[in-house]
């Protein structure tokens, strides 16, 4: 985390370009600290990204080469803290999109949950995260609990919240935190295939199945065991459509 000093950067910025959107953390002499003042900016960002039709990704990331966030200011914690930065991540964490936190340096504190909001987390080498909740005297909330539990564990959530241990990179991805692991000068290079890669998909089944594995790993047992969007994907002209070009493109060859 960051500590709040009068600051020439700004909030977060969001772009959009050919079907990505990328919200970017601004401060980057700051450590890219996120300032309560913020939090509206970035929820506005995930209203326009979410009405936006030709977006069919978004990516999370910091300016600068040092720190991908510090998390929430230090100084607003005791009086500015309040659950608006909790329903912040669970709003990123439900976006019917597929998020990718390109996490291009250091990550700290709450940024290290937002990170896991994502469904993707691509680090870089020389990357550290550490959560310095216990040594504040600060209780976590319980949406990031469950996040860390979901994503690496009971076990080395224990080790991040109760020891405030700083892990690097390569310790980053073997517990699960990081998705992938690459030199910075492969990180562009990673996080465009990934792009790519998700728009060949239909977004509606996307979508669909990025709500149901969140409900799967949620024991929601009703929408776990649904069959709707299976047997609504099986009826839609565009499972058609994309088997037709399928078979065509074999038979060409």
């Amino acid at each position: 985390m960051a500590s709040r000093k009068r600051s020439h950067e700004g909030p977060p910025s969001l772009t959009v370009d050919n079907g990505l959107a990328t919200v970017r953390f601004e401060r980057p002499r700051e450590h890219n600290r996120i300032d309560p003042d913020d939090i509206p900016v970035l929820r506005a960002h995930l209203e326009r990204v979410t009405a936006d039709t030709s977006v069919r990704v978004v990516v999370f990331t910091g300016a600068g080469e040092r720190t991908f966030s510090s998390g929430f200011t230090i100084e607003a914690i005791l009086d500015r803290l309040d659950r608006s930065f909790e329903d912040l991540l669970d709003a990123i964490e439900a976006l019917p999109l597929p998020t990718i936190a390109v996490v291009n340096g250091g990550v700290y504190g709450g940024a290290t949950d937002l990170a896991l909001c994502c469904d993707f987390r691509i680090g870089v080498s020389g990357t550290r995260m550490f959560m310095p909740a216990a040594r504040f005297g600060l209780h976590y909330y319980p949406g990031g609990l469950r996040r860390y539990v979901a994503a690496v564990g009971a076990t080395q959530a224990k080790r991040v919240f109760l020891t405030g241990q700083t892990l690097a990179a390569e310790e980053m991805q073997r517990i699960g935190f990081l998705t992938e692991l690459v030199p910075r000068t492969r990180l562009g290079r990673t996080v465009a295939a990934y792009v790519a890669a998700i728009q060949t998909c239909d977004p509606a089944v996307v979508a669909s199945m990025k709500e149901q594995i969140h409900a799967i790993d949620a024991g929601d047992q009703a929408k776990a065991a649904s069959r709707a969007a299976y047997e609504a994907s099986l009826a839609s002209p565009e499972l058609r459509r994309r088997l037709g070009a399928l078979t065509q493109t074999r038979h060409r060859r």
